[in-house]
């Protein structure tokens, strides 16, 4: 199924019904289901205007507004490739992502103007700029959005387009430091789409607030996506807060929504919550971190009518297991069983797969897997590496008799902190910038609100000196604000393996003895 036929067939299903509902600080904006379709073949048309190749890639940089939707379906219907950038990432990672990704166009939110212009110099491939809002700020040459797809048809375009062509792209971090994309096609989307309407219960009736960032793929095409699929209803929450969250549910008669574990956590925590009229919210899906047993308990103590389910995937391979609601007590800590249409298996590292219970490596095979990581066929093919069409995960697990999986730790010494992945080589590298850096290590600690939060442990040169101050300066400098180390610490020594191998579980032994870690 293509991508840009979802919103077409909702489209001619429901021309006046609210396909997004914006809510922002400066009021309340509604598109219609009709006004999105237009809004997006507009969009193809500009696209093709502009005489771009099939495949040529579109960058994204935006808030979750309006004019996202429309951007991700009318780059789907012109055969290019819709790149979606983290609004987090500070200049530097900007730049090296428009860099690596070939982006030859860069649609961008005004608020970002000033982040585009400084990388501006540093991205010679991009040929056109395309400011959402009123003016198009710092960057010279660029055109307003409102420009860009004036005049074109509301009508689809011809263009011949196949469900396995490329047509989005995510960056997530990697092992190697930098930033990796995650390269999708039409069918792979779909069926994540389609496992999470058949898994989540998605119906036309629903109302689905969008509460966390559309540049991820949990918002974008774990919650929109489908929505949009099914014909529901998109409110798009914009900036969330659970006081933010708790007003959309009571006007816009909210039932189904998404949420990182931190935004559970805080609306677990919210002490009126059961004043308020939250009657229509039956359905709350959750990924992206561990999500502590207790808040599960209490959202379904203090809200009898929610139904959670947990679902588990990553960039790379979509949604590929979940836990419904009514197995959420029973099978409480597992991730759940894959969906239907997608193989699941825990593998030894010869790739035969595992006993139940016994611990391996999480995998999965079918068409929801991505087609490789953008211009790193090394990485693509590690991530293949088991071959018979397995993909996989990074993330070492267990499976029940019953088919339910347990991670029980991630391969890669990934962490994650309110629901961002987090790679510790990313920071280290940035680290090792720094002239009196001998060694380092950055690995995850528990925060109560946060999931986990980055701690590092330096080693300097001898005869040198460094304060934490200026170690948190630099990753400020370097890297978004939430891969910053909230905790450092300057050690005389690392304890390694025999081959020279810093041993980062025992660093982490201490701060998570007594807690779950997954």
């Amino acid at each position: 199924m293509l991508t840009g036929d979802m919103l077409r067939r909702s489209a001619h299903r429901f021309p006046d019904k609210a396909a997004i509902v914006f809510r922002g600080a400066a009021g309340r904006e509604r598109v219609l289901y009709r006004e999105l379709d237009a809004l997006a073949d507009q969009v193809a048309h500009a696209v093709l205007a502009l005489g771009l190749p099939k495949g040529a890639v579109v960058s994204m940089l935006c808030r979750n507004l309006p004019a996202y939707g429309a951007v991700f379906f009318g780059v789907a219907r012109s055969g290019c490739v819709v790149n979606n950038i983290s609004v987090l990432y500070a200049a530097e990672e900007l730049g090296y992502v428009l860099a690596k990704s070939e982006t030859q166009v860069l649609i961008y939110d005004l608020q970002f103007a000033d982040k585009v212009a400084e990388v501006r110099a540093a991205c010679p491939g991009i040929r056109h700029f395309v400011a959402i809002g009123a003016s198009t700020g710092a960057v010279p040459g660029a055109i307003t959005f409102d420009r860009f797809v004036a005049g074109q048809p509301a009508t689809p375009p011809e263009v011949a387009i196949d469900e396995r062509d490329a047509f989005c792209m995510t960056y997530t971090g990697g092992t190697t430091g930098h930033p990796k994309g995650v390269l999708m096609h039409h069918r792979a989307r779909a069926i994540t789409a389609h496992t999470v309407a058949v898994e989540e219960h998605l119906e036309a009736d629903d109302v689905v607030a969008i509460v966390t960032p559309l540049f991820h793929v949990a918002a974008l095409n774990i919650m929109f996506q489908p929505a949009i699929l099914v014909g529901a209803t998109a409110v798009f929450v914009t900036p969330w807060s659970p006081a933010a969250f708790v007003d959309a549910v009571e006007a816009e008669r909210i039932t189904a929504t998404f949420m990182v574990p931190t935004q559970a956590n805080a609306l677990a925590m919210l002490p009126e919550l059961q004043a308020r009229d939250l009657a229509s919210w039956t359905k709350l899906s959750f990924a992206g971190a561990p999500m502590p047993d207790w808040v599960q308990v209490e959202l379904m103590r203090r809200l009898p009518q929610l139904r959670l389910t947990q679902i588990y995937g990553q960039s790379e391979m979509g949604v590929i297991a979940a836990l419904p609601w009514q197995r959420a007590r029973d099978k409480l800590g597992s991730v759940g069983r894959q969906p239907y249409n997608v193989d699941v298996a825990v593998l030894r590292p010869d790739g035969s797969p595992c006993e139940p219970r016994e611990l391996g490596e999480v995998a999965s095979r079918g068409d929801n897997l991505m087609i490789g990581y953008y211009g790193e066929p090394q990485q693509t093919a590690e991530f293949f590496r088991h071959g018979n069409g397995w993909g996989l995960s990074g993330d070492i697990g267990v499976m029940d008799e019953d088919g339910y999986v347990t991670l029980i730790d991630r391969a890669k010494d990934m962490l994650i902190s309110g629901g961002e992945n987090v790679y510790p080589k990313e920071i280290e590298q940035v680290l090792y910038e720094l002239p009196e850096v001998a060694e380092c290590a950055v690995f995850g600690i528990p925060d109560d609100k946060w999931g986990e939060l980055p701690a590092a442990y330096i080693q300097l040169k001898p005869g040198c000196t460094l304060d934490e101050a200026r170690v948190v300066a630099q990753c400020e400098d370097k890297l978004a604000r939430h891969k910053r180390p909230r905790l450092v610490r300057f050690v005389d020594d690392f304890p390694k393996t025999p081959i020279g191998k810093i041993q980062k579980n025992l660093l982490k032994e201490p701060y998570w003895a007594g807690r779950k870690k997954i």
